[in-house]
């Protein structure tokens, strides 16, 4: 995978919006480059030219009448330009203005020109850039040379190339913005599918996606809505149908259960054979009467809030301890008292399958703690065994999940629902439950509920 692919999508669509705006900024500032500076250039050697002919005339003018006044000519025309210089048919120099050491001039330049070609050249003397022309003068046998310079050129062409290149550098940057804007504006909808998506997940299976006028994105929700009622509707119906079928066997398990306990308080005069055999079937039948107890709480529609209460979760927790066999006072940790709003027998369940899970799957409970975090009251229960491995943190709260067969008691009768009903009921409560490596070794499983505010 390359690194453009593996950078989140909207990191990748401003970086192409900056690229394509880089480019085209680019190109039209290499095109405004050439065609400016083409232009200037061309207007400066063409003003050159037509000074230095002008002069030369006045040169070759002088040189009949009088070439003693030569010197005050050059002298004047040296004012005007940089400098200018005459060639004389015996090779003496004739400079006026600036000096300038005409073997500094290019030498192919310079050939040009006594060769009987006007000629014009761009050069750099001591660090200027110049412009130099060339112009025989044939009735005279000499040559006129006349050298500008071009400084302020040069430093326009310098702050037009730190315009353009600053001018493409924003060009990029708004590029990126405009990426970031597009980008946040065509994910906006994914957006919305994500946190329904999210919010399904969680459970609610009742969350839609809000109709849209953009013709692209209706497909989209309509599909997402059919999706999420067909799977609303099969909950519901598997919901109604282990409700339906625990209902039903209530009644004969119950005949069973009766059955059994009078069998059992009598096994003792069955022979030994039977007596195992009785003490077998009673405890399948405990087992059965568990998981259809489970199944008739996790059946049940969601709680209505009209049963919640003020309740002390501290409270709470310690009248469990009270009445549950397997705890001692030492396991307790309570660290704070919180309050919560919520269904006390349904948040009892809840710390009770918590204890029988580290009893039953654990090896043992190590800790039940209470605390309270950033206004989120927590229950923490510890246990001793081997841990949950991080890929099944998430399947140990899924429905008949019954953990690893190294960590349960060999008289383990769980049916798996126990972890399916406490995410159910902290769900109720706008909480969430959770499985974490215990600090030591060992689960810690996690239940978050809101505290209410003082």
């Amino acid at each position: 995978m390359s690194l453009v692919s593996r950078l989140p999508l909207r990191a990748r669509v401003m970086a192409w919006f900056s690229l394509v705006s880089l480019v085209v900024a680019g190109a039209l500032a290499v095109a405004t480059w050439h065609l400016s500076t083409g232009y200037m250039l061309g207007q400066r050697e063409r003003s050159a030219i037509a000074q230095a002919n002008g002069n030369a005339r006045l040169v070759e003018a002088q040189l009949r009448r009088n070439p003693d006044g030569l010197a005050e000519l050059m002298t004047g025309l040296g004012a005007e330009v940089e400098s200018a210089v005459l060639l004389v048919d015996d090779g003496d120099w004739i400079s006026g203005g600036n000096r300038v050491d005409p073997l500094r001039l290019p030498a192919a330049f310079l050939d040009t020109v006594r060769g009987g070609q006007g000629a014009h050249q761009r050069t750099v003397l001591d660090g200027v850039p110049v412009l130099a022309v060339g112009l025989p003068l044939p009735d005279q046998s000499a040559t006129y040379v006349e050298v500008s310079p071009m400084r302020e050129l040069d430093r326009t062409f310098r702050f037009l190339s730190w315009l353009l290149v600053a001018g493409a550098v924003v060009s990029a940057l708004a590029g990126a913005l405009l990426g970031r804007w597009a980008a946040t504006h065509a994910l906006r909808p994914l957006r919305r599918v994500t946190a329904a998506a999210a919010e399904a997940a969680r459970g609610d299976l009742a969350v839609r996606l809000p109709a849209t006028g953009d013709p692209d994105l209706v497909p989209l929700a309509e599909a997402f809505n059919d999706t999420a009622e067909r799977l609303q509707q099969r909950v519901a119906r598997d919901t109604r149908f282990a409700g339906d079928v625990s209902h039903e066997l209530r009644s004969p398990l119950t005949t069973m259960l009766n059955a059994m306990a009078v069998l059992y308080r009598r096994r003792e005069e069955l022979p030994a054979g039977s007596r195992q055999a009785v003490e077998l079937l009673d405890t399948d039948l405990r087992r059965f009467r568990r998981m259809v107890d489970d199944l008739l709480e996790i059946s049940r529609p969601d709680q209505d809030r009209s049963t919640f209460e003020l309740v002390d979760l501290a409270g709470l927790v310690l009248a469990v301890t009270e009445h549950h066999a397997a705890l001692s006072p030492e396991v307790l940790d309570v660290a704070a008292h919180p309050w919560i709003t919520g269904d006390r027998r349904r948040l009892e369940r809840v710390v009770v399958n918590l204890v029988d899970n580290a009893t039953r799957h654990g090896k043992g409970l190590v800790r039940l703690g209470i605390t309270s975090r950033d206004g989120r009251a927590r229950i923490e229960v510890d246990d001793a065994g081997s841990g949950v491995p991080a890929p099944d943190r998430e399947r140990v709260f899924e429905r008949f999940s019954r953990g690893s067969p190294a960590d349960r008691e060999a008289t383990d009768s769980g049916a798996g629902l126990g972890l399916a009903l406490v995410t159910q009921h902290v769900r109720g409560h706008d909480g969430r439950a959770w499985v974490e490596e215990r600090p030591g070794g060992g689960a810690r499983f996690v239940v978050e509920l809101p505290e209410v505010a003082e």
